[in-house]
């Protein structure tokens, strides 16, 4: 097991690597004058002098990158601007301070709406398809089937702001959505995104549901479930001991891919309830034409979906055992 840890760890250390490059190249060579990128839509020649000193334009391209790999282990000083320190994504001449202290603020508001969505999603989601797989053919199948055809089918930037005219304004079941540390308040960081996270579950849950009755009634129809029941064991036992085992594979890898890309920020949903995560950055930022912003955003949501990747290679080994050998 742990060999096969390393081996993914190592992958994913290349895969970063071959991302982070990419996207530095994108960056700084495509565009004719990425110093006045960066610079944002106010920017003065003296300003615009500075930047491209500290962006050392003047270097050859592998020499930037290495420089700016190299702040994120050692740190890097922008004259006329301030230090960054390790780990140090890059430096915002748009908002005047480093990358990465701008993004871990915004992560806990992103961390929140993707951890608690999550939570709601594969309860109902794997819930109702479970029953679904279970009542094949059975009312209760079509109904959870119709269900969540609908559902996935409805958009964030719809559903959000008809839930809050409804339940927060209207009926005043749930309060505004806001976002309030866990830490300071676990009540109001409760409530304040209880309603994004019903939202962004609605259509989330919809997907996990038509998955997990599809894999469940597949893997309930194979020859070992089908022995399992022929030796006398329970209905019950071979279908949490067996099939639901076996079935739960594919729904994991899913899984780790959808909350990757969710830690990388729900831009719709922050947006819809202005909610200030990594989504909402990244939108603004390519506003403002906050260039270091926008790769560093880039790479850490790259990294949170390699991140994930690792996370189900180790359960899916756990899950299957013959994984290890791979």
């Amino acid at each position: 097991m742990l060999r096969f840890l390393v081996r993914r760890f190592l992958g994913a250390v290349i895969t970063l690597l071959i991302i982070s490059a990419v996207t530095f190249l994108l960056f700084y060579a495509v565009p004719r004058d990425p110093a006045r990128i960066a610079c944002g839509k106010v920017c003065t020649p003296e300003t615009l002098n500075v930047i491209r000193h500290n962006m050392g334009i003047s270097d050859p391209l592998p020499v930037q990158y290495w420089h700016w790999l190299k702040g994120i282990f050692a740190g890097r000083d922008y004259p006329g601007f301030g230090s960054c320190a390790a780990p140090c994504l890059g430096y915002s001449f748009v908002n005047r301070e480093p990358v990465w202290a701008t993004v871990w603020d915004r992560f806990p508001t992103t961390a929140s709406l993707a951890i608690g969505s999550s939570v709601v999603f594969l309860i109902f989601g794997i819930g109702m398809g479970m029953l679904a797989a279970v009542k094949q053919g059975k009312s209760t199948d079509k109904i959870a089937s119709s269900a969540s055809l609908v559902a996935s089918s409805m958009q964030i930037y719809f559903v959000g702001p008809v839930a809050l005219y409804l339940l927060v304004y209207q009926a005043h079941i749930f309060d505004q959505p806001t976002y309030t540390s866990f830490s300071s308040n676990p009540g109001a960081w409760f409530t304040g995104l209880i309603v994004p996270w019903l939202v962004l579950a609605l259509i989330w849950t919809a997907n996990y549901t038509r998955m997990t009755r599809s894999q469940l009634v597949e893997t309930l129809s194979e020859d070992y479930v089908r022995t399992a029941r022929a030796k006398g064991l329970s209905r019950r036992n071979v279908f949490f001991r067996f099939a639901w085992r076996g079935a739960m594979g594919p729904i994991v890898t899913i899984f780790g891919i959808d909350m990757g890309v969710l830690l990388g920020g729900a831009m719709i949903t922050e947006k819809t309830f202005s909610l200030q995560g990594l989504g909402m950055l990244a939108v603004k930022s390519v506003q403002t034409n906050d260039l270091p912003m926008l790769l560093g955003v880039m790479i850490v949501t790259a990294a949170f979906v390699i991140v994930a990747n690792i996370v189900v290679d180790a359960v899916y080994a756990m899950i299957d055992p013959r994984i290890r050998l791979a």
